[in-house]
């Protein structure tokens, strides 16, 4: 088991992540404490680090339930064919959402590639799709970019991919 701890700089958020890996899927259990709000989720992936679901519940009794299966989507048992192109999520309050693209594309230094993800609104959970951008610039740098703003950082990781170092959002607290 890998247990994180963030800091949500911009937002002053606390997370709190534990990820394992049983029956061959990883399995990610965190709680992000927001100040007046605490939002808890539950992910799972599987052994390449592509999205199964998410079970996310908010302390004011907002619920989603996200699940992608041989590529269709469903979020609170609704079919989203609009979400056909995404593989993986983003959730805006987490940097552990940016480990799923850098672990299951395996870009070497210098690749770049575009991404859609399912973006989880953190006010209201409305799923969306989220075109992206990672570049791999050093073994534990890669550029995220939007590819529908202006919005780029270099994030730097560990060598599990998971965030050290957001610029201006998250930093990871040491242990």
């Amino acid at each position: 088991m890998v247990m994180v701890v963030w800091h949500g700089v911009a937002s002053d958020s606390v997370e709190h992540l534990d990820l394992t890996v049983r029956d061959g899927k990883y399995r990610a259990r965190s709680i992000v404490d927001l100040g007046p709000e605490q939002l808890e989720y539950a992910v799972e992936l599987d052994p390449t680090w592509t999205f199964i679901a998410l079970s996310l519940r908010s302390s004011d009794g907002r619920t989603l339930e996200l699940a992608r299966d041989d590529g269709e989507w469903h979020a609170d048992g609704s079919a989203r064919p609009d979400l056909a192109e995404a593989v993986d999520i983003d959730l805006a309050f987490s940097p552990f959402t940016n480990t799923l693209p850098i672990r299951r594309l395996e870009l070497a230094v210098g690749e770049a590639a575009d991404i859609v993800t399912a973006y989880v609104d953190p006010e209201t959970f409305t799923v969306t799709a989220d075109p992206q951008r990672y570049t791999r610039l050093a073994t534990d740098q890669y550029l995220y970019e939007s590819r529908d703003s202006d919005f780029r950082r270099e994030i730097t990781v560990d060598d599990d991919g998971l965030v050290v170092d957001y610029p201006g959002l998250f930093t990871r607290v040491p242990r």
